[in-house]
């Protein structure tokens, strides 16, 4: 049993509910996000790359939701350059200057390649489920449009 079309206000509020990100967008929502939550997690627990790892996950989520049909093929790639950058407040330099900071930077994100793809595998099936539900909304447009019904109406 098919449930009846929503009315237009509503419709309207479902599409205009959601944040729509282009893939720069979420890009940068993402990178931002985490640089942020970075600094946060420097200052209140001294930058526990643990603490980092679980801020990530729901960030890596958003991002995967938030971003347009168009363009999510991109929030797979974004996230893990993000988790990348967002590491730069808290990793530890050994007082070695900037070739210090870069080792510092390289060893975290070897210790944190669990989070990391962790968050990546979770965007990456956010994104799928998202494109299957795409590809599936096209397909029924298609067959209704081939058996002449108005778009939106599926036969029974």
């Amino acid at each position: 049993m098919a449930r009846p079309p929503a009315p237009t206000g509503v419709r309207e509020t479902r599409r205009r509910s959601h944040p729509r990100l282009t893939g720069l967008g979420g890009g940068l929502f993402c990178g931002a996000t985490m640089f942020a939550l970075a600094c946060l997690d420097h200052l209140l627990f001294g930058g526990s790359p643990t603490v980092y790892g679980v801020l990530f996950l729901p960030v890596c989520v958003l991002t995967a939701l938030w971003v347009r049909p168009g363009d999510l093929v991109t929030a797979p790639v974004v996230v893990p350059i993000a988790f990348a950058f967002g590491m730069l407040p808290i990793t530890d330099d050994s007082g070695g200057g900037f070739g210090g900071h870069l080792m510092g930077l390289v060893t975290g994100l070897a210790l944190q390649a669990g989070w990391l793809y962790g968050g990546t595998l979770v965007a990456v099936l956010v994104v799928t489920v998202r494109r299957v539900r795409v590809m599936s909304r096209r397909a029924a447009r298609r067959r209704a449009a081939a058996r002449g019904l108005p778009p939106g109406r599926q036969a029974h």
